[in-house]
């Protein structure tokens, strides 16, 4: 695998080093050692898939709060998306700055989100499905998110929104008061 560090220290994107041939190619989207010796987290203990019929729709902005925070590693596998991260820790350099990286099914690349970040997307595409690895187990009660058009942020998201939740259209204006 092919790691390259974002702005966002800790955020990586991840490619898959493609062993080609006439068959077409080969190539590692998950190891564990490899995520180590790179100092990220490889302790996966679930993996989830979502699915979006509509391109323009968003999902998110979600992240777990303390102790429940969780990293993950994001892999469209058909279609296409913007991913969006936000930097959350406040003692890092980059607190409340965000990134955006498009994955798509014929990109292989990954988005590896550590801990402490808020997530999420749009799809770029309609039937747009992401799979994704993450490093804590689902807890209810431990769920918090941010208003995706939060002028604090002012997300450029690349197409227009076309669906919501009403989880995610509930989501609050960031207050950085509500982090530990």
């Amino acid at each position: 695998m092919i790691f390259t560090e974002t702005k966002l220290k800790g955020a990586f994107i991840l490619e898959i080093k493609q062993i080609a041939d006439e068959r077409g190619f080969f190539g590692r989207s998950w190891c564990r050692k490899e995520m180590e010796e790179h100092g990220l987290n490889g302790n996966v203990v679930q993996a989830n898939t979502s699915f979006s019929k509509s391109k323009g729709t968003i999902r998110g902005l979600h992240y777990q709060k303390h102790p429940y925070e969780e990293t993950k590693l994001m892999r469209c596998t058909k279609g296409a998306i913007y991913d969006v991260i936000i930097d959350l820790r406040k003692d890092s350099p980059t607190f409340l700055e965000w990134i955006g990286v498009e994955l798509t099914e014929n990109n292989y690349k990954m988005l590896y989100v550590p801990e402490g970040f808020a997530h999420g997307f749009i799809t770029l595409a309609d039937n747009s499905e992401v799979t994704y690895l993450v490093t804590q187990f689902y807890t209810p009660g431990a769920e918090a998110g941010i208003r995706f058009n939060d002028p604090q942020f002012n997300i450029n998201w690349p197409v227009e929104v076309s669906t919501v939740s009403e989880k995610d259209k509930s989501h609050p204006y960031f207050n950085a008061s509500q982090l530990p």
